[in-house]
């Protein structure tokens, strides 16, 4: 078995001298071994200080045992075990006890066959007394059974039950809170009953960690433990919810973090608020329940349910259901759907964006106008509206002709690392992994074991808070060399945040945003490789703002084709909140920059919004070489809503809707043109590729506004040169677009309100 925190573990026979957390380790099959007798179970508090330690020396605690390490002595001394053989014949072949070959990260052998009234004893030296973190690396085909703990033939841990994690060799982490005093004890691994599957469970290892104080993220970060009750935990996630249901433009924010284990609770995601699991593995939690998002407040209608996510866990959804019913900028990450998933709630949804993620069911799109999946494992599709892309998912829609349906499917993704997360190690201590560049990919990242990919410690990261932190004390942290996190809440900034060093990571928890209040750039990244910026929204100010996140300076030109920046999860807003303004939302530079889910909106409704209010005039203007983005939505600027100038530039998904509140056609000339093209790729760019491309109008001011086409490319880049499957839409055929690319395609207007060109 893998120890992810020592680098010493070379024999099973040789004790483990593990500095900080460590890993359990026990792997195995179910069995029919019939249950144990209540004189055998009766045994293990006699038994539990008559064997010797596996090795020689007691295991070192805080740290890990591995499960096959059990203490010498045999049948009733070091175990106990009702077939008394080793069935898998690895290992300790000589001894009683189920032993196989594993196949979990770091290989080794686990220990199987189990059934109720067995156990295994450890003989361990625990360093200081204390409370600390017990972590169990359980697998199961079918329904598990229960097991506890037991220190020195006394109970330490609750019963904890081992989920169906639907194979044998498929592992999950669960976690327990045990109190420990100081010096040689005997730890027993007990199995109290086998469940549906035949046994109680395999066992990978079990690591025993300190409970230090969690990081200071803040009052907005709540941390979840196993060992909580399901009635505490789900009161916490009520409140949370209760403000943040219809709470669209307030200034709350939420983050909900859960340990590794499983939990039995219902997760209802509102506004601003984001959902995380702390595992390595998105198995390591599990949520029994859901993690959903619901359209009840506004009657089923999803096309406003913004700026929310779900990242990194399991979710057995009650019923066999999930629903994500959401709109722009509201993701799914890293997560197993252990059923099915809706994207709708009955009425129309605006999204969205899947990545990285498997859901064993079917995903059933319904009302969705449009989505983008990237790099995921899906049972099945069901449902198609206006634009649909898969790229790099294994179980896309097969023989697919475009645009019957609209599926845009492209095999694998070119290049792209996954996004940064958060994560906990057995001895508490926190991380944030960030996940190495992949080429040609398709599927999730995690299903064949660990990623590739860097941990770094939480101590390498500035923890900002709102309220607390300003520009200088972030800037001034980001000079010395630190990366960022920003907890929940909203910043106000007089000065730009300078990322100037390479390879920085900032990292945004539940919907952090950046506001400048004094007209100055939010953001600013040097033209340096390897910037991984992610989860942030961009809130533009009273004052206008040039831009409000710059990668690279004007006139950027070094190459980072090796270690590129890669942008995630970064959503833009000028207005809906207050009164905002900027020029441009987001302009990159820098070349061979990864852009993964961008949401760059001027707000169309609520606060500060009309046409001399919210100014804007472009969402992303690309100078930048080589430059790649995978889920690109932009909305309602006043001129072109992107403008490329960069050669080699790659979108895959591209959704965007045109101003709805032009006054009329006079005030909104492109010179001798009607209006401003959403996707302008400068004459001067000789290559360049687009796929899945949705543009859509809705002139609610004067319907009798028109726009000339919806893409101006160069004549080169026409008949399939540079766009692919393309769709304009007059929504309810209010306005009119002319032309789907320069001259070319029919028109979308009250008479035909959804044309099609595929190049």
């Amino acid at each position: 078995m893998l120890n992810t925190d020592a680098l010493g573990y070379l024999f099973k026979n040789f004790a483990l001298a593990l500095a900080s957390a460590c890993i359990l380790c026990a792997c195995g099959d179910g069995g029919s071994a019939s249950p144990g007798s209540a004189a055998s179970s009766a045994k293990s508090a006699a038994a539990a200080t008559a064997g010797s330690p596996y090795g020689g020396t007691p295991w070192p605690l805080p740290g890990t045992i591995q499960a096959e390490n059990f203490d010498n002595g045999g049948q009733n001394v070091g175990y106990y075990n009702a077939a008394n053989t080793n069935q898998g014949g690895q290992y300790r072949s000589a001894e009683g006890v189920g032993i196989e070959a594993s196949s979990d990260s770091g290989a080794g052998y686990d220990v199987g066959w189990t059934t109720a009234g067995e156990w295994l004893n450890y003989t361990v030296n625990v360093a200081a007394a204390g409370s600390y973190t017990l972590q169990v690396r359980v697998a199961s085909l079918g329904q598990g059974g229960n097991f506890h703990v037991n220190v020195d033939g006394a109970a330490a841990t609750s019963q904890l039950t081992i989920p169906d994690t639907q194979g044998w060799q498929n592992w999950q982490t669960l976690s327990s809170s045990i109190s420990l005093t100081a010096g040689q004890h005997v730890i027993q691994l007990y199995m109290d009953s086998a469940g549906s599957s035949g046994a109680v469970g395999n066992f990978n290892w079990l690591a025993v960690g300190s409970t230090g104080p969690a990081p200071d993220f803040g009052p907005n970060v709540l941390i979840f433990d196993p060992g909580m009750s399901a009635a505490a935990i789900q009161g916490r996630l009520n409140t949370v919810f209760s403000q943040q249901q219809s709470n669209q433009f307030g200034n709350a924010r939420y983050a909900l973090l859960f340990k590794p284990g499983a939990y039995n609770v219902d997760v209802n995601v509102g506004f601003y608020t984001q959902v995380l699991g702390l595992g390595n593995s998105p198995d390591d939690v599990n949520i029994t329940g859901a993690v959903h998002v619901e359209a009840d407040w506004d009657n089923g209608n999803a096309t406003q349910n913004f700026w929310r996510g779900a990242e990194n866990m399991a979710v057995n959804p009650s019923g066999g259901l999930d629903r994500w019913a959401v709109s722009q900028g509201s993701p799914l990450r890293r997560m197993h759907i252990k059923g099915n998933l809706a994207l709708d709630d009955g009425g129309w949804s605006s999204g969205g964006f899947l990545a990285d993620s498997k859901v064993d069911g079917q995903v059933q799109s319904g009302g969705q106008q449009q989505w983008f999946t990237r790099d995921s494992q899906i049972g099945s599709w069901s449902g198609a509206n206006w634009n649909m892309v898969f790229a790099g998912v294994d179980g896309a829609p097969g023989g697919v002709v475009w645009p019957n349906p609209p599926d845009t499917v492209l095999a694998t993704t070119p290049l792209v690392p996954e996004k940064p997360f958060l994560t906990i190690d057995a001895g508490g201590n926190y991380n944030v992994f960030v996940p190495a560049l992949a080429s040609n990919n398709h599927g999730a990242s995690w299903t064949s074991g660990a990623a590739a990919g860097q941990s770094l410690s939480i101590s390498s990261f500035y923890i900002a808070k709102e309220g607390i932190d300003t520009a200088a004390s972030i800037n001034a942290a980001l000079s010395q060399g630190k990366n960022l996190i920003l907890t929940p809440g909203v910043y106000h900034l007089n000065d730009t945040l300078r990322i100037a060093r390479a390879n920085t990571v900032v990292l945004g928890l539940g919907l952090a945003t950046l506001l400048p209040d004094n007209g100055v750039a939010a953001m600013s990244v040097a033209d340096v490789d390897g910037v991984k910026i992610a989860g942030i929204l961009f809130d533009a100010g009273p004052l206008s703002s040039p831009v409000l996140l710059e990668v690279g300076p004007t006139g950027s030109s070094a190459s980072h084709a090796a270690n590129p920046t890669s942008l995630h999860d970064l959503f833009f807003r000028i207005g809906g909140a207050t009164v905002g303004k900027a020029a441009v939302g987001l302009k990159i530079n820098s070349s061979d920059v990864i852009g993964d889910d961008f949401w760059i909106w001027r707000a169309d409704h609520t606060y500060g919004v009309g046409w001399s209010s919210n100014t804007a005039a472009n969402g992303l203007i690309v100078n930048g070489a080589n430059v790649t983005i995978y889920g690109l939505f932009v909305e309602h600027f006043q001129q072109y809503q992107t403008l490329w100038n960069g050669n080699g530039g790659r979108v895959y998904f591209y959704q965007s809707e045109l101003p709805y509140d032009v006054p009329d056609q006079g005030s909104w000339m492109n010179g001798g043109k009607n209006g401003y093209a959403s996707y302008k790729v400068a004459d001067s760019v000789a290559s360049h590729q687009a796929w899945g491309v949705g543009i859509y109008c809705y002139f609610s001011s004067n319907s009798s506004v028109k726009v000339s086409s919806a893409i101006e490319a160069p004549a080169s880049g026409l008949n399939g040169a540079m766009f692919h499957n393309m769709t304009t839409v007059s929504l309810g055929g209010v306005g009119e677009i002319t032309h789907v690319i320069n001259q070319y395609g029919n028109s979308a207007n009250a008479g035909s309100s959804v044309v099609r060109l595929a190049k």
